[in-house]
């Protein structure tokens, strides 16, 4: 019997479920399986899990394909429907120990659905999927899932369901086990990071958790890893600009730089949010990083709009730049708005890939001769608290925390 062969598609969030997904399969005895954990962001990544899936059926003949995630929950129809696949899991459904045990022994278990996929707005209770460590160096901690807000363009909040917060004694609690254990960095991450504490007794805010976590562990780095600027609660803020261990970088789901857009988007900030943002942040703590979330080519967008997306890059001083050309996804808004035709949402991703790759260019350059503390991710790699990438000339201690001097940079990497 052949141990289960697992495939992550999508979010740093799955790639965390799936290291659980794999504690559970291995605690059923499950065998001679592979489990294709899917992404629903954009019409793309389901194209690719379906194409992921019969290449991975073709590699593992015999095998059981199951397949799960995000876009197993919004489309199960579209995979139950595909040959190569046996069972097709829900995102609730994918964290049970009773689900797995019914797949390795379904005659003992009596669960023998090949599709189960429950309704994920019923779910109320939080993550209770903990890992003690995710990463050889850097653990992740999912503290949240789910999503109360609805984007015009999103599909996220119907395969990941409602906001749930795992409370703050549990995620202390597992901190410490990690430090315990020799991580020098966790990174504290969700759906909606920013959205935690909502649904817990007395509406505790991020910035509380952040504030506690630093308080009652002895963590040496803690890193958040994606956060709505405009839900920056002030305990947060406080916290970015006077503790050391928390670091001086932010991934910022702005999305666009257009008010009209932003509007169409139903986001919740505007234009002159982001930017003040960046500058009040950089105010409180010089040297902060920036990384964010920017659509191309949303429907209605004219050039004019999107050169004030592009312009974004510079106002708020971006230096990490995920780029998604516009992607229309069934069921939500913006798929019936005016959309801008495909050539020109592709040219526009283009443009502002290569801005963001002058940007980060241009932070590489500025970081030359300066002393970093970079955690060491392998022999010759690791990140700075900027999260900048750091090769080494020759190998060093995995999982440490070395103060060095940037001797240059290569256009995409810091070199020490």
């Amino acid at each position: 019997m052949n141990a289960p062969v697992f495939a992550t598609l999508g979010c740093r969030l799955n790639a965390y479920e799936t290291a659980a997904m794999r504690e559970l399969a291995a605690a059923a005895g499950l065998s001679d399986a592979v489990i294709v954990n899917t992404c629903a962001v954009t019409a793309e990544a389901v194209r690719k899990a379906k194409q992921e899936i019969r290449r991975l059926s073709r590699d593992n003949p015999g095998a059981a394909i199951i397949v799960t995630g995000c876009a197993a929950q919004t489309e199960p129809e579209t995979f139950a429907a595909m040959p190569e696949v046996a069972r097709v899991l829900g995102n609730h459904e994918k964290m049970q120990a009773s689900t797995w045990a019914g797949i390795a022994a379904p005659d003992l278990i009596g669960q023998t659905e090949r599709v189960q996929v429950d309704d994920i707005m019923s779910v109320r209770e939080t993550a209770g999927h903990l890992i003690d460590g995710f990463g050889r160096h850097r653990a992740y901690v999912q503290v949240q899932n789910g999503c109360d807000h609805r984007c015009t363009f999103c599909i996220i909040p119907y395969g990941r369901g409602n906001s749930r917060s795992v409370p703050a004694g549990v995620v202390v609690e597992q901190i410490n086990r990690l430090v315990d254990r020799g991580f020098n960095e966790v990174v504290l991450t969700g759906v909606d990071l920013t959205s935690w504490g909502a649904d817990l007794p007395g509406e505790p805010r991020l910035g509380d958790l952040v504030r506690r976590i630093l308080r009652l562990t002895q963590v040496p780095r803690l890193r958040i890893s994606s956060i709505d600027s405009i839900e920056a609660d002030p305990a947060l803020i406080e916290a970015i600009a006077t503790e050391a261990r928390l670091m001086p970088h932010l991934h910022l789901s702005l999305q666009a730089g257009d008010d009209l857009i932003l509007k169409r988007m139903k986001r919740r900030h505007l234009r002159d949010d982001a930017i003040r943002f960046c500058q009040d942040m950089r105010a409180a703590r010089p040297g902060m990083v920036f990384g964010a979330d920017i659509i191309a080519g949303f429907p209605t967008e004219t050039e004019a709009m999107f050169q004030r997306s592009l312009d974004l890059v510079q106002d708020c001083g971006l230096t990490f730049l995920h780029v998604f050309p516009f992607s229309p996804r069934k069921g939500t808004p913006a798929a019936r708005m005016p959309q801008v035709r495909g050539t020109e949402i592709r040219a526009r991703a283009a443009r502002l890939r290569a801005a963001g790759e002058a940007a980060l260019r241009r932070h590489l350059a500025a970081e030359v001769g300066q002393l970093r503390r970079v955690l060491t991710e392998g022999p010759r790699l690791g990140r700075t608290e900027g999260f900048a990438e750091v090769a080494f000339g020759s190998d060093q201690p995995e999982g440490a925390i070395l103060e060095v001097r940037i001797a240059g940079q290569d256009g995409a990497l810091l070199l020490a």
